[in-house]
C-alpha cells in the first residue's frame, strides 16, 4: 500500500543564469565570427534602482562577451536629442533606453525616436506591427529578420527551456492546448508576450487592473495575427487550469496567491519585485524567480541581428 501521507516533493527553482548559458555562448560565437566589437549605447534618464541594476548587468555582460557598452546618463528633458545624436553616429550599432522615463505616452513616443536599424529592444512600431501580425521578416526575400521585444522573447525562450513548448508539433503551433496567464499588460512586455504566446498556439489570459482579455491564435493554416477579446472572468477562473503563470507586477506589496496555482504548473516572474512567495514551489513544478540574464542575452542577440541586417542591406546595394 502507498503511504497517503507521503510528502509531495517540492518544485524546482530554475535560475535565469542557467537558461541563459546557451544563448550567451551563441552570442559570444557571433561576435567572434563578426571580427569586431559592436557598440551598444544605453540611456538612463530616471532614478529607478531596478533600471540602474539592469544597466549594470547589461554593461558587465556585454563587455564580457566582446561588445562595447556605453551608459549615457542624461536628463529626461534632453533624452530625445541624445537618442537622435546616437541614431546619427555611425560608431553606434545599437541603442536602448531604460524605461520608464516620463511614465506616460511620452515614453511611447521616445521608443519611436530610436532608429529602426539600431533598436535592440524591438520596440519600434515596425517591429511591434510585425510581431502582432506574426510577420517574421522585414523584407519579401525573407533575409532581414525582424526584431522581437527582448523581455517577451526571453520569456518565450525560458518556456522553451522548461518544456512548455511541444517540439513534436509544427513550428508556430507548439503551445497548442496550453493555457497561459500573464499578470501584466504593459505595452513593453505584457501585451507583446500575450501576443507571442497566442501566435504559438496558446490560449492566453492577460490580466491587468482594467480587466481580463483572452488572446488566441488566428484561424487558418497560415501563421496569422492573434485574436483579442474581453472576457467576464475572475483571476481564479482563468488560473485554475493554467499550465503557465507569468507575472510582472512592479510592486513590492503584490504577491500572486499560491492557492490559485494549479498543481504542477510553471511559474515565471519577470518583475524586478518578487511576485511569488518562496512557498510557491509547494504548487508549481518549475519556478523561475527572475528573467534578467536571459533578457540581456536576447538583447545582445538582437544587437547581432541588427548588425547582420545592416551588412545584408549593404551587400544588396553593392
Amino acid at each position: 500500500m502507498s503511504d497517503s501521507t507521503a510528502v509531495k516533493p517540492a518544485g524546482q527553482t530554475i535560475l535565469a543564469s542557467t537558461i541563459a548559458k546557451q544563448y550567451i555562448a551563441e552570442v559570444e560565437n557571433g561576435v567572434k565570427e563578426l571580427g569586431r566589437s559592436p557598440t551598444l549605447v544605453g540611456f538612463l534618464a530616471n532614478e529607478d534602482p531596478a533600471a540602474r541594476m539592469y544597466a549594470d548587468w547589461t554593461g558587465k555582460t556585454s563587455e564580457s562577451l566582446g561588445f562595447k557598452y556605453e551608459l549615457r546618463v542624461v536628463d529626461k528633458e534632453e533624452l530625445e536629442e541624445a537618442i537622435i545624436d546616437a541614431n546619427n553616429d555611425d560608431s553606434v550599432d545599437g541603442i536602448m533606453v531604460y524605461f520608464p522615463v516620463f511614465g506616460n505616452r511620452q515614453d511611447q513616443y521616445l521608443q519611436q525616436v530610436v532608429s529602426l536599424e539600431k533598436d535592440v529592444e524591438g520596440l519600434n512600431h515596425k517591429y511591434i506591427q510585425n510581431m502582432y501580425h506574426n510577420t517574421r521578416f522585414l523584407d519579401a526575400e525573407e533575409k532581414q529578420k525582424s526584431i522581437l521585444p527582448c523581455t517577451p522573447l526571453a520569456i518565450v525562450k525560458i518556456l522553451e527551456y522548461l518544456g512548455a513548448y511541444n517540439t513534436i508539433l509544427p513550428y508556430g503551433n507548439r503551445l497548442y492546448g496550453k493555457q497561459v496567464v500573464v499578470v501584466n499588460r504593459s505595452e513593453i512586455v505584457g501585451r507583446p508576450l500575450a501576443a507571442l504566446l497566442a501566435n504559438d498556439g496558446a490560449t492566453v489570459y492577460s490580466v491587468d487592473l482594467d480587466g481580463i482579455q483572452r488572446f488566441t491564435r488566428g484561424e487558418g493554416i497560415k501563421l496569422t495575427r492573434h485574436k483579442v477579446e474581453d472576457v467576464d472572468m475572475t483571476l481564479e477562473e482563468v488560473t485554475k487550469n493554467a499550465d503557465v503563470i507569468v507575472t510582472g507586477v512592479p510592486s513590492p506589496s503584490y504577491k500572486f496567491p499560491k492557492e490559485l496555482v494549479k498543481e504542477g504548473a510553471i511559474c515565471v516572474n519577470f518583475s524586478s519585485e518578487k511576485n511569488f512567495n518562496p512557498d510557491i514551489k509547494e504548487r508549481a513544478a518549475l519556478y523561475v524567480p527572475m528573467t534578467g540574464k536571459v533578457t540581456i542575452a536576447m538583447l545582445l542577440r538582437n544587437l547581432l541581428r541588427l548588425v547582420q541586417n545592416k551588412a545584408g542591406r549593404i551587400a544588396a546595394t553593392n
